[in-house]
């Protein structure tokens, strides 16, 4: 596993940095809202960019602002620099949201090394979709999340998960086929977006909250916010969002949690 020292993550965040900033520039020029968001926004209000510790950088957008940028990629993205994936336009991408990653560049998360698709420097580009306003039904949805979630992660549990019995029982779920899967979740969006609902979330990842979504108008509602000295678009409540999200975000988490992600291999640009 490579270990990542100080100077080394300072390259990854201003590689993601230009991701951040290609993002923005398509978005902008194509009317498209967007918000950074989790750590990438916490990270914004608390440190004014990255949180110091932090390896990764999220974007969010409503799954109709999501499904133009998918279109717009094709011909507005600067493909001399960087490249999007999705389960859609990659094969072998297990994911139910996107990636934008740059070229000349290798970042690979340990035990995905056997994963069929080129894995550069990424941030990643979520989907957000409806879940129900009533809580025992969006509980039931969180259920549902979370069953296909672990259909897609199997691949890489099988490999990964410390049990031996679950890395078996992945093994089962990695031999569904994935056009089957692709197929479930396709009316999974669909139907989740059949109505407008007062809170959504990302359905192929984790949400660690007892509500098990987040306010819709949260990513309706964004605003200029600076990061690393750039102006992105953020959530304009940020305080409720972060409040929600993370409980009192304005204190450090102890030193024993301020990881970042294993690798095992990985290549960069340098930037001064």
């Amino acid at each position: 596993m490579v270990q990542i020292d100080d100077h080394m993550l300072r390259q990854i965040q201003m590689i993601q940095l230009e991701l951040l900033e290609e993002v923005d520039r398509i978005c902008k020029k194509c009317k498209i809202q967007y918000s950074i968001i989790a750590g990438t926004m916490l990270g914004a209000v608390r440190h004014g960019g990255y949180i110091p510790w932090d390896d990764d950088a999220d974007v969010a957008l409503l799954r109709e602002e999501y499904e133009r940028f998918r279109h717009v990629v094709k011909t507005e993205l600067d493909a001399s620099r960087f490249y999007f994936q999705d389960h859609r336009r990659t094969r072998g991408y297990r994911w139910g949201y996107g990636k934008l990653r740059r070229k000349q560049t290798l970042f690979l998360r340990e035990y995905q090394e056997h994963m069929p698709y080129a894995q550069g420097v990424f941030i990643d580009i979520f989907p957000l979709d409806g879940v129900p306003d009533n809580y025992f039904l969006r509980c039931m949805k969180n259920f549902e999340c979370f069953c296909v979630r672990k259909v897609l992660w199997s691949k890489v549990g099988q490999i990964a998960d410390q049990s031996h019995i679950k890395r078996q029982v992945y093994s089962l779920l990695a031999k569904i086929p994935e056009d089957k899967i692709r197929r479930y979740y396709k009316r999974m969006v669909a139907g989740a977006n059949r109505k407008k609902t007062k809170m959504v979330r990302i359905l192929m990842f984790p949400t660690p909250n007892r509500e098990y979504g987040y306010y819709r108008y949260w990513y309706e509602d964004t605003s200029d916010i600076i990061f690393e000295g750039k102006i992105l678009q953020g959530i304009r409540d940020y305080d409720g969002y972060l409040h929600f999200k993370f409980g009192e975000y304005e204190k450090l988490p102890p030193a024993e949690e301020r990881k970042t992600h294993p690798v095992s291999d990985i290549r960069l640009l340098e930037y001064r």
